[in-house]
């Protein structure tokens, strides 16, 4: 067995928390083991001036990392499962979903206590054209700004003045231990949160046998379930960062999953919302299907008006 193993990850310090998380978890298991990191800057970590739906979305923060992987540089990869495209390129494989952390969205604020108290045309900040659509759709008189740059950047940002308000993953702010002087969170079945929100995943080389079996120590079934039932909604919508879809499963018992999905518009006017149960044997399959009923429901239509208008 390789004793040295090395940890791809992105240089922020959500990522490197993610990261040392699991470098933590593997070195209880197993003391034996040397475990280093390898920082990554990504295409998105760069182009931070550009909004995500304008360059591309998803893949826009592992593409380096992977490559990372298949020259052997890394052994493995931590990701935020919310990041991670549904097709992985040939030769690698998404070996572990630990258990997820919080998945919601969170409201944050220097002046007002939550999304009722702003006034009218108060200026929220978001990177994510899913929360912009549910805002509007919530407040069509709010004015959402576009907010790229990692997580003390868009905090410091609104401190700063620059928005009245900034809505960004529960998770985040819980793993860096980041508050606001006015801080609120929006619950599931008010505002539906990114397919894969929360989750971490660990990727590795598909051949990489010994390595995967390691990893597996560290697997959630729940959460995997969960996960494979919002990226099979994903894959059907062939939804990213580009268009404002969201997708939140969880298992009702042990032997069956809900999913929730939302397609909306970018505006918030028309907003798609279904649920749909299935067995948890095959969660990718239950994704699929609801993402079929949407898109005969009027979510093809949506998409692709979204799509003209690029």
């Amino acid at each position: 067995m390789k004793k040295n193993l090395v940890i791809a990850t992105r240089g922020s310090r959500l990522a490197l928390w993610q990261a040392n998380a699991v470098k933590d978890s593997l070195r209880k298991l197993y003391p034996f083991l040397e475990l280093s990191l390898e920082v990554v800057k990504t295409t998105g970590d760069i182009m931070q001036d550009v909004p995500l739906a304008g360059i591309g979305g998803k893949g826009l923060f592992v593409k380096e990392i992977e490559e990372a992987l298949l020259c052997g540089r890394a052994d493995l990869a931590v990701h935020s499962v919310k990041d991670v495209p549904m097709s992985l390129p040939q030769g690698l494989a998404l070996v572990c979903v630990p258990g997820r952390g919080d998945c919601r969205d969170a409201f944050l604020s220097v002046n007002y206590a939550d999304m009722e108290a702003l006034p009218q045309g108060a200026k929220v900040g978001t990177s994510s054209l899913r929360r912009q659509a549910q805002l509007l759709a919530m407040r069509p008189d709010l004015c959402v700004e576009p907010l790229r740059g990692n997580v003390d950047t868009r905090l410091r940002r609104l401190k700063e003045g620059v928005h009245d308000a900034v809505v960004l993953a529960a998770a985040a702010l819980r793993r860096l231990n980041l508050t606001a002087p006015a801080l609120c969170f929006f619950e599931v079945e008010r505002f539906l949160p990114a397919a894969g929100q929360g989750a971490l995943g660990i990727e590795c080389r598909a051949d990489d046998y010994e390595l995967a079996g390691i990893l597996q120590k560290l697997e959630d079934r729940a959460t995997r379930l969960c996960v494979e039932a919002e990226r099979g909604l994903l894959e059907g919508l062939e939804g990213g960062c580009q268009a404002p879809v969201a997708g939140h499963a969880r298992l009702r018992d042990e032997n069956t999953l809900i999913l929730k999905a939302l397609v909306a518009n970018i505006d918030g006017s028309r907003m798609l919302r279904r649920e749909k149960s299935g067995s948890s044997a095959d969660p990718r399959g239950l994704g699929l299907r609801l993402a079929d009923e949407l898109l005969e429901s009027g979510a093809r239509e949506i998409l692709e008006q979204l799509t003209r208008g690029q």
